[in-house]
C-alpha cells in the first residue's frame, strides 16, 4: 500500500505506515469464505482488528506518542497489551490508546470491522447498526471521564460493501457514511459525548498475498484520505488540546 508524498522526512512517514499496515494485514492470512463457521469468521475479524491496532500503535510511538499501546511485551514494559480505561459509565477497553500520569487518555482509537456478507441478504449491512451502536457507547463511556481526549473511530468494511447496492438500496458503503455522519467532527471538548473527534471509514482488501486499503472521512465518501493524514489529523488535535505540554510539527508531536 503506497500513497504519493513529497519526500523527506514525511516520505519515510508515508511508507512507514503503509507498510506496517500492509505486514499486519498480509499477517493475519487469507480471509474465510463467507460460508465458513461463524466462529472462524469471529476469530479473523479479531485478528484483523488486533493487527491494525498493533500497526497503529506502531506508528504513534514513531511520531512521538511514547507509551501507546498495544505493543510488544518489553517495549513499554512486561506487558504492552490494549489497555482497559476507566470510563464515566464504566470501564472500557480500547484498542489503541495513548495515556500520560498527568493527563491520563489523550488519545483513543476504537478500530470495528465488517468482513463478511449477511447470508440471507447477501449484503454487509446487517451489523452496521451493531457496530456503530458498540462504538458510541466507547465514545460516551470515554468522553464523560476524559472530556479533552481525542477519540477516533475506524470502520474497516470489506471492499466489497461498496458495490453490494441494488435497485432498491444503496451500498452498505453509502449507507455507513449516512448513519455516522451525525457522529463525526468533536471540535470543541465540550462537545456531545457520542461524537468522535474523527471518524473514518475504510475499504479493506487483504490477504497473505496481498492488501489494499482506502480510508475516507465519514461523509465524504468521494475522496481518499492518506493514512498518514489520518494519523497527522489525530495528532494535532491533540496538541491544540493539550497546548500547555505538546506541539505539532512536522506530522511528529513533541514536547514543550
Amino acid at each position: 500500500m503506497k500513497f504519493s508524498s513529497s519526500g523527506g522526512e514525511r516520505g519515510q512517514a508515508v511508507a512507514r505506515i503503509d507498510d506496517l499496515l500492509d505486514q499486519a494485514l498480509r499477517s493475519v492470512g487469507d480471509k474465510p469464505d463467507d460460508t465458513a463457521q461463524a466462529s472462524i469468521k469471529k476469530r479473523y475479524s479479531e485478528r484483523i482488528s488486533e493487527a491494525v491496532a498493533a500497526a497503529i500503535a506502531e506508528e504513534l510511538r514513531q511520531r512521538g506518542l511514547a507509551g501507546a499501546r498495544p505493543a510488544p511485551p518489553g517495549v513499554i514494559g512486561d506487558s504492552g497489551a490494549e489497555r482497559r480505561m476507566a470510563g464515566g459509565i464504566g470501564a472500557k477497553k480500547v484498542d489503541v490508546t495513548w495515556a500520560t500520569e498527568e493527563s491520563g487518555l489523550l488519545l483513543g482509537i476504537s478500530v470495528k470491522t465488517i468482513n463478511f456478507r449477511d447470508k440471507k441478504s447477501g449484503n454487509f449491512q446487517k451489523n452496521l447498526t451493531n457496530r456503530r451502536g458498540d462504538m458510541l457507547i466507547e465514545a460516551v463511556t470515554l468522553h464523560r471521564r476524559f472530556p479533552y481526549s481525542v477519540l477516533a473511530g475506524l470502520l474497516f468494511l470489506d471492499k466489497d460493501a461498496e458495490t453490494d447496492h441494488t435497485a432498491q438500496r444503496r451500498s452498505t458503503f453509502e449507507n455507513a457514511h449516512l448513519r455516522l455522519k451525525l457522529f463525526a467532527g468533536r471540535d470543541d471538548p465540550a462537545g456531545r459525548d457520542e461524537q468522535f473527534e474523527r471518524f473514518f471509514l475504510l475499504l479493506l482488501d487483504a490477504g497473505a498475498a496481498h492488501s489494499s486499503l482506502r480510508a475516507f472521512a465519514v461523509g465524504d465518501k468521494d475522496n481518499q484520505v492518506p493514512m498518514e493524514q489520518v494519523i497527522d489529523q489525530l495528532i494535532e488535535i491533540v496538541a491544540v488540546r493539550n497546548p500547555d505540554f505538546y506541539l505539532y510539527e512536522g506530522g511528529q508531536l513533541g514536547k514543550l
